[in-house]
């Protein structure tokens, strides 16, 4: 299945087996500005849709990430722990977040494919 995206700015690509990373998307990244600090949660934490589960602090604000699915969260990137303008670089891939075993994966189908999501941020 393809990376879908929710109406918060933030990407899911199901990876199989019932997980799926979480990130926040090229839209989002750009009006943050450069992203100099990540707050990912801990392995375990269990996010309902709709739930903070991370937060991002650029030059320009502080956001807070919006889980689109419920899951129990399986890892984090470390990478973007240690370098948080992964998250501008990169946001689609090397910069995901954390990734999910996904409670409830209907859930994928009320996100946006890469059509729809082009055309509601723009």
């Amino acid at each position: 299945m393809a990376q879908k995206y929710s109406s918060d700015h933030v990407w899911v690509t199901p990876l199989g087996d019932g997980e799926a990373a979480v990130g926040i998307t090229v839209h989002a990244q750009d009006a943050l500005g450069d992203v100099v600090f990540v707050e990912l949660p801990a392995v375990g934490a269990r996010f309902a849709k709709g739930d903070v589960a991370a937060t991002v602090e650029s030059v320009k604000a502080a956001a807070d990430v919006i889980v689109p699915v419920s899951g129990e969260v399986i890892e984090c990137n470390a990478a973007l722990r240690d370098d948080p303008s992964l998250a501008n670089s990169a946001p689609l891939d090397a910069g995901w977040f954390f990734k999910v075993r996904l409670l409830d994966p209907t859930e994928l189908d009320a996100l946006m494919d890469a059509a729809a999501y082009r055309t509601f941020s723009s």
